[in-house]
């Protein structure tokens, strides 16, 4: 129910500019989806809706999807250019190595990314550990972690 709930949420609010919970309420009660104000202030938060300003001058919920995508590409950018020495990598394993004390920061930037292609992290002072799916994935991660520190 509730991943169909929060289905409905996100295309209502694409298709109607919808101000407040109660009007979210109004219109998930009028598509047969019939749920409490705490209900909705949840799904709400889970799915990082914003309010923006519309069109007509008045604020909407908005989804953020966007806007936390490239936030957590600034913030590993960010690390990456202020930590990070060299990367390498072998078979499914990647080693990263930052400057002391930076590596839990490094594996913490690449735990944000969610990416399905990391296992699991690893951090030491300043070398992490990453395992990922297969070996593609490690020569991509790598590849992109280069371009990253040398860009």
């Amino acid at each position: 129910m509730k991943p169909n709930r929060q289905a409905k949420i996100l295309e209502l609010i694409a298709a109607k500019d919808i101000e407040t919970q109660e009007q979210l309420l109004n219109e998930l009660d009028s598509c047969g989806f019939p749920a409490t104000q705490a209900t909705i202030s949840r799904d709400i938060k889970e799915l990082r809706l914003i309010k923006e300003l519309g069109p007509n001058g008045t604020y909407r919920y908005s989804a953020a999807a966007k806007q936390r995508e490239h936030s957590s590409s600034a913030k590993l950018n960010s690390i990456f250019k202020q930590c990070v020495i060299a990367c390498d990598h072998a078979q499914n394993i990647v080693v990263i190595k930052t400057m002391p004390g930076l590596a839990s920061a490094a594996c913490s930037a690449i735990d944000a990314m969610g990416s399905d292609d990391v296992v699991g992290t690893l951090a030491g002072d300043d070398t992490a550990f990453l395992l990922l799916r297969d070996t593609a994935s490690a020569t991509s991660l790598c590849t992109d972690i280069r371009r990253q520190i040398t860009g």
